[in-house]
């Protein structure tokens, strides 16, 4: 009798009025409380210790108390799940930028919170990476030692990885997984680049690179598109010389949007060289339904191509040195491109479209103003200044 009369005192529930309780059931402490509405809730602590269990009681009275949404079971969701979730979201949608995320969440962001429950990660700790991070630098490189430090890392880059770490959170909250989310700072950026081209510049580059690059990048400079992911994997499916357009599929882009440009008489000359190339080699048995097929990217190339294999990184940086403009990038395009949009009168609504930007506030970063438009806009007062005297 006393042995039952014990068990009935176990399996008891435990706890002062109006707080809830906690009490044993096959081993395993549960917790049972009053939600929101009223109503009464029974959750399992897993756990097998009753202290476990008080924590938890405490902290779902904590959340009525705060008028926060309570959440079952979301002390089990590690950052491990959370991240595939986001993975998961990204293949699903087809989201291009898919292996930056693997590649964020692999080397930076699994390592160390990886394991780790997510609910357990706070503010403090999101501070914390960031000192790791910046003290971490860049190790891996190839060719380098390591552990070799290479440079600092930018608040750039961690501000993505932070921005990352967000979309986890924020996604674990919308599938209604955890309740909250701790408040993840951004740090403070550098200036954007305002590297750009004038005309004469950008022909002097073109005139040191090797024939097999030139039209991959004067067609960059012409339409502003991105080279590694809309312009080397353009194909001749694409280019419609009838209607004199050039169209990116609707899930190949950066927004994932579809787009059209038409050809002015310099993109005309571009693709039509590309064109006549393409028909000679055609003539000799190769056929390739890339429209810059001598250029090789992802899925191309190889031992197969009629080609030899040009590396457009090495021979921008050379032919960038050799016209007298050192360290500029191939994105620096993209930004002459919408400065030689806005410079011909487009408006911005349709520059945008062409080069696919969706908000105003980034198109207008690329806008960059140079020396030679403040002369401009000096003769201009001038010449007004002239008609009013």
């Amino acid at each position: 009798m006393k042995t039952a009369k014990n068990k009935d005192e176990a399996n008891k529930p435990r706890g002062r009025r109006g707080e809830g309780s906690v009490y044993l059931y096959r081993r395993t402490w549960w917790i049972a409380y009053k939600g929101a509405d009223g109503t009464r809730i029974k959750e399992s602590a897993h756990s097998d210790r009753k202290g476990d269990a008080t924590t938890l009681l405490k902290k779902r009275n904590g959340s009525r108390e705060h008028n926060l949404p309570i959440v079952k079971n979301a002390e089990r969701l590690t950052f491990n799940d959370a991240a595939q979730a986001v993975e998961d979201d990204f293949t699903t949608n087809n989201k291009v930028s898919l292996n930056v995320l693997q590649g964020r969440l692999k080397v930076h962001l699994t390592p160390y919170f990886g394991g780790r429950r997510l609910v357990a990660i706070t503010a403090a700790d999101v501070v914390a990476y960031v000192a790791h991070r910046q003290k971490e630098g860049i190790v891996r490189h190839k060719g380098k030692r390591k552990g070799e430090r290479l440079r600092d890392v930018s608040n750039a880059e961690i501000n993505r990885e932070l921005q990352t770490l967000k979309r986890i959170f924020r996604l674990a909250m919308e599938q209604g997984r955890i309740a909250s989310r701790p408040h993840i700072k951004l740090l403070k950026e550098s200036a954007p680049r305002s590297g750009f081209f004038e005309p004469a510049q950008f022909e002097a580059v073109v005139r040191h690179l090797p024939v097999e690059i030139k039209p991959v990048i004067r067609f960059a400079y012409h339409t502003g598109w991105r080279i590694a992911s809309e312009v080397l994997p353009l194909e001749w499916r694409q280019v419609d010389f009838a209607a004199g357009e050039v169209r990116l599929d609707a899930g190949t882009t950066k927004n994932g949007e579809g787009r059209v440009v038409h050809m002015s008489r310099a993109l005309r000359t571009v693709l039509e060289g590309q064109r006549d190339e393409h028909e000679r080699l055609k003539q000799a048995g190769h056929i390739c339904p890339s429209v810059f097929f001598r250029e090789v990217a992802d899925g191309r190339g190889g031992e197969k191509s009629p080609q030899p294999i040009v590396n457009l990184t090495k021979a921008w940086r050379l032919a960038c040195r050799l016209a007298g403009c050192p360290g500029r990038i191939p994105h620096d395009l993209r930004r002459t491109a919408v400065r030689n949009f806005v410079r011909a009168g487009i408006p911005e609504r349709v520059a945008m479209m062409m080069t696919g930007h969706k908000t105003a506030s980034v198109f207008a970063r690329y806008n960059i103003v140079s020396s030679s438009d403040l002369k401009d806009a000096a003769q201009k007062m001038d010449i007004a200044s002239g008609q009013r005297s």
